[in-house]
């Protein structure tokens, strides 16, 4: 889903239909999602400026996630935004390493926290501040509205 930043309105919806062959293992998303986002984000008639990636960037046991899959294969800047940590330390409103490095930049709002961290070719700085700009009501909009896209396109008939 491409979005326009100042309204945060849909300006171009592209999906792809594919069958699932690996199982989901915490960690390794970037195996089973990464090809069907870089599939759908080719799709697109319009380049993004930026991408905002469900799921880890630099914020990762590895320190590849799927936001840095994503961005390395499109060269596209990306951002990674998961909804849990599975790496590093809260300490206030950052996520250090274990040598104390920040990882991430941890948002809170209506009582959930979001871990916004580099993917590809953007700061951290850069990719809160967007990341802020688009937080609206029920959350991160760009992710509301793939999700509610995906939704869609997953009880429609096949095509």
């Amino acid at each position: 889903m491409l979005i326009d930043y100042a309204t945060l309105k849909p300006i171009e919806t592209a999906t792809a239909r594919v069958r699932v062959t690996s199982p989901y293992i915490p960690g390794l998303l970037s195996f089973r999602e990464g090809p069907v986002v870089v599939r759908v984000l080719r799709k697109l008639r319009h380049k993004p400026d930026v991408c905002i990636v469900d799921g880890h960037g630099l914020a990762h046991p590895r320190r590849f996630g799927l936001a840095c899959y994503v961005g390395l294969v499109t060269n596209f800047p990306t951002i990674g935004v998961a909804k849990s940590r599975l790496f590093g330390t809260e300490v206030g409103e950052a996520l250090v390493d274990s040598e104390g490095g920040i990882i991430a930049r941890v948002l809170r709002f209506n009582k959930k926290s979001l871990y916004v961290s580099v993917g590809h070719k953007i700061s951290l700085e850069d990719a809160t501040r967007i990341v802020k700009r688009c937080v609206i009501k029920h959350g991160l909009e760009p992710i509301v509205l793939a999700h509610q896209e995906a939704r869609k396109l997953r009880w429609s008939p096949k095509t």
